[in-house]
C-alpha cells in the first residue's frame, strides 16, 4: 500500500477495533499450526450456551497463489483461491461453498499510489455486485461503496466516508446504512509508557434524531498483558484482559455488565484461548 490510501473498509477501523475487537462472551478456542512448507492448519471451536460449533481451516501458499479451505461442523465446505499480482497492483480471488452451487463469487482488488478499489460479483444467474473505492493518501482519504442487486435492479447499500490519520490519532466520519446514520469515530494514542489509547464512536440516526455513543480505552498492565474497557450510553460496561502467556498464544477474558437488565443475569462472561506453537 505504501503511502496510498487504505481500502474503504478500513475507514474508522482503528477506533472500531479498540472498542469491539476480541470481546467474546462465549467460550472460544483456536489452535494454529503453521508449516514452513506453505501448508497451515487452524482449528476453531465455539461453545455458545449449550451448542458447540467448530471448523477446520487449511491454508496453502505457493508462489503468488493462496488456497484457503474451511470445513465446519455441519460438513459445509468454504473455499477461496487468491492469486496475487496477476497484474501490477492487482489481485483476484474466487470463492465458493459446497454444496451451495450458487455461492460462487469473484473478487478483484486493485491498488494505485493514490487509490484503492475493491469489487466483487456473484457467479450466478442473478448476481449481486459490490464496489468500493478510496482515494487520497495514507494520511487523508475519501471513499465510498455501493451494492447493487441485479435481480431487483436496486441498491442494497451505499455508504461514504472520510478519514484523517496521524501517528498519534485517527479520526473518521461515515455516512452509513444508505444515508440513515452518521457515524464519527476518534482514536488517540497517548504518549505514555503503558501505551494508553482512548477511542470514541458517536452515531446519529436521522430518522429518529437519536444519538448513541461508545467510549473505550486500552493500556498495558505489563509487557504481556493488555487491559481494555468499554462504556456505552445504553447502560452497558465491558472489560477485557488479554495475556500472552507464551509467544504467539493468547488467553482473553471478557466481561460485560448491563445495568438496564432487571430480569435474568445482567452479567456476561467469556473466555478465549488462542494457541500457536
Amino acid at each position: 500500500m505504501g503511502n496510498g490510501p487504505a481500502p474503504f473498509s478500513d475507514i474508522g477501523k482503528r477506533a472500531k477495533d479498540l472498542l469491539y475487537k476480541d470481546y467474546n462472551f462465549d467460550q472460544k478456542f483456536s489452535l494454529s499450526i503453521p508449516n514452513t512448507t506453505g501448508l497451515g492448519l487452524v482449528a476453531t471451536g465455539l461453545k455458545k450456551d449449550q451448542i458447540f460449533v467448530g471448523d477446520i481451516n487449511t491454508l496453502y501458499k505457493s508462489g503468488n497463489t493462496i488456497v484457503d479451505v474451511k470445513v465446519d461442523t455441519y460438513s459445509n465446505v468454504t473455499s477461496k483461491i487468491t492469486v496475487n499480482d496477476i497484474l501490477h497492483g492487482t489481485k483476484a480471488a474466487l470463492s465458493f461453498n459446497i454444496p451451495d452451487h450458487k455461492s460462487g463469487k469473484l473478487y478483484v482488488h486493485y491498488v494505485h499510489p493514490h487509490a484503492t478499489i475493491d469489487s466483487s460479483i456473484g457467479l450466478n444467474p442473478s448476481p449481486q455486485l459490490e464496489v468500493s473505492a478510496a482515494i487520497g493518501s495514507k494520511d487523508l482519504c475519501l471513499g465510498a461503496e455501493v451494492g447493487f442487486n441485479t435481480t431487483s435492479a436496486s441498491f442494497t447499500k451505499y455508504n461514504a466516508g472520510i478519514a484523517f490519520n496521524r501517528p498519534d490519532f485517527s479520526a473518521a466520519l461515515m455516512l452509513a446504512d444508505k444515508g440513515q446514520n452518521l457515524k464519527a469515530s476518534y482514536i488517540h494514542y497517548v504518549d505514555r509508557p503503558d501505551g494508553l489509547t482512548v477511542a470514541a464512536e458517536i452515531t446519529h440516526r436521522f430518522s429518529s434524531f437519536e444519538n448513541r455513543f461508545t467510549i473505550g480505552s486500552s493500556q498495558s498492565i505489563d509487557p504481556v498483558t493488555v487491559l481494555k474497557t468499554r462504556f456505552s450510553d445504553d447502560g452497558k460496561a465491558a472489560l477485557q484482559v488479554q495475556r500472552a502467556w507464551r509467544p504467539n498464544s493468547l488467553i482473553t477474558l471478557s466481561a460485560e455488565y448491563d445495568s438496564t437488565k432487571i430480569f435474568g443475569s445482567s452479567t456476561r462472561l467469556g473466555l478465549g484461548l488462542a494457541l500457536k506453537p
